[in-house]
């Protein structure tokens, strides 16, 4: 499994399609399954669209749309922020699975992978796991 760190200083989508790249480079495998996984309450791993950076703002303006920040969350404990990324995250997802083919993860040239950041700043760790045969 490899691991890296990723610092965010704002909520919203962090690109780390070239990391899981990377990661997948180093694991040498060429055929199989690529899990990309996060294990943080409030944020989540997505794939969008890229070519257009107003298509990412919309993506993450419909989630806080959604799922406001708001202090009548159950759970007082946390801040309002916090509290409304759990909801967030766990809507979205902790990880997702890709394929692996002739060495590169299956996404479109339209896609990349994102760190969906919910409760910023925050340090994260990404972790991507390579099954193969």
């Amino acid at each position: 499994m490899q691991t890296f760190a990723l610092a965010t200083q704002r909520n919203g989508l962090h690109d780390i399609t070239a990391d899981v790249q990377a990661a997948l480079a180093e694991s040498s495998i060429v055929d199989g399954l690529l899990l990309v996984s996060i294990p943080h309450s409030t944020a989540a791993i997505t794939v969008a669209a890229h070519q257009d950076p107003l298509a990412l703002q919309d993506i993450d303006d419909e989630i806080r749309r959604l799922v406001p920040t708001r202090d009548n969350f159950k759970h007082q404990i946390d801040s309002p922020q916090d509290a409304a990324g759990h909801v967030k995250a766990a809507l979205v997802g902790h990880s997702r699975t890709f394929g692996v083919d002739a060495g590169q993860v299956l996404l479109s040239a339209s896609q990349k992978i994102f760190l969906w950041e919910f409760d910023a700043p925050r340090h994260r760790t990404v972790h991507v796991k390579v099954i193969g045969r």
